[in-house]
């Protein structure tokens, strides 16, 4: 008699969702020269994952929209003028903000380097990783396998990550340092009151 093989037996195989990353996986037949990209790549989302200077990061296209209304009138911050009382329209902060849903992500932040940014401990960052980085942006970079959010400072050959606080060090990039720009910072939700 002959023995038949291959074809899925009952009850082999990994139960599904219990490997290293607690879901179904797939797999993906890539050309060998874009390996060393994608190990990168995958070495920066390791990276991001688990810094312990960003508490948590999740997809922005994953949240659930919600229009709110949106005054025409915009509110003094100086002396205070009188209220109108006219909804302009609907406003969905996701339409407003993102530009790449699939390349977009929101962080929280921990420490204090960008207080004068107007980013605080426990901030949520909006940061787009298909937005190219340019002089003046606020990114998150990787320098040297570490993770952090900085102004990015790019002139006359200069490139260097500044602080928004004068008690933490602006970091100048030399040349045998490893900089990589993870995405931009779009916006910053921070809340006055819990």
């Amino acid at each position: 008699m002959k023995k038949l093989h291959g074809g899925k037996r009952e009850h082999a195989g990994r139960k599904s969702g219990s490997g290293k990353y607690g879901e179904a996986t797939q797999l993906r037949r890539l050309p060998v020269s874009w390996l060393p990209d994608i190990d990168d790549q995958l070495a920066i989302a390791a990276l991001v994952y688990n810094s312990p200077n960003i508490e948590a990061m999740q997809p922005a296209d994953t949240q659930q929209k919600q229009a709110l209304n949106l005054t025409s009138s915009k509110v003094a911050a100086g002396f205070p003028s009188p209220a109108e009382d006219f909804i302009e329209g609907k406003l969905d902060l996701n339409d407003y903000l993102i530009r790449h849903p699939a390349a977009s992500f929101y962080v929280r932040v921990s420490g204090e380097s960008m207080l004068n940014a107007g980013i605080f401990p426990n901030s949520l960052l909006l940061v787009d990783r298909a937005e190219i980085a340019a002089h003046g942006d606020v990114v998150i970079a990787v320098l040297d396998g570490e993770l952090t959010v900085k102004r990015l400072y790019q002139r006359d050959g200069i490139v260097r990550l500044d602080a928004e606080n004068p008690a933490y060090p602006n970091l100048d990039i030399a040349v045998n340092q490893e900089l990589i720009i993870w995405g931009v910072v779009r916006a910053c939700i921070h809340e006055f009151r819990k």
